[in-house]
């Protein structure tokens, strides 16, 4: 990790040397309860919303700092253009949003990117490089691979911020919902999957 006062060249308007994150995806709230937030983000415009339980029936190679763990999740997603919004409300386990919303309360919990689309172990390694250990991560479907890391310490001192990259593979289909909220879409019409190269 270069040190504090190493700063990076300046390529362009928007890109320096060491740009690394790539493409914002994803924004994430953290909830106590997902039917509220759902339908406050509808009254905002935000909707559809699909919902899935994230919980060892649906998620392979759970961790939560590092090791193996046991948690669960209720998890909503909307699309607006090419950002997904993302609800999260902890059902069991240790995990990060829990302790998000113990220490700081609902609100904005990560930010995902998808890192240029390079391969998934190179993410890793990379934000290991920088010093941003893995929080947790796992495997949807045993096929969308996601992992967060801790950057809290660099994004901000009053909050946790943490980033996210995940990889949604080449013919992924989202499996059908528990429900949606406020109805299904028409039939034949599907969520987006923004498949990546790696």
């Amino acid at each position: 990790m270069p040190e504090p006062h190493s700063l990076p060249e300046v390529l362009s308007a928007n890109v320096h040397e060491q740009r690394f994150p790539g493409d914002l995806i994803e924004v994430c709230f953290a909830t106590e309860d997902l039917q509220r937030t759902m339908e406050g983000m509808l009254r905002l415009g935000i909707g559809p919303w699909r919902v899935y339980t994230f919980d060892g029936s649906t998620v392979t190679d759970r961790e939560y700092g590092g090791e193996p763990a046991d948690w669960g999740l209720k998890v909503a997603f909307a699309d607006v253009g090419d950002i997904a919004f993302e609800l999260m409300q902890p059902l069991y386990g240790p995990s990060i949003i829990r302790e998000f919303l113990d220490t700081s309360g609902e609100g904005v919990h990560h930010i995902a990117f998808d890192c240029g689309e390079t391969a998934w172990d190179s993410r890793a390694e990379e934000f290991g490089r920088r010093g941003f250990p893995c929080s947790r991560a796992g495997r949807f479907m045993d096929s969308n691979a996601f992992a967060f890391f801790d950057t809290a310490g660099a994004t901000t001192t009053t909050t946790t911020t943490t980033f996210e990259t995940y990889t949604i593979p080449q013919g992924f289909v989202w499996p059908e919902p528990e429900m949606w909220f406020p109805a299904p879409p028409p039939v034949g019409e599907a969520p987006p999957v923004r498949e990546q190269r790696n």
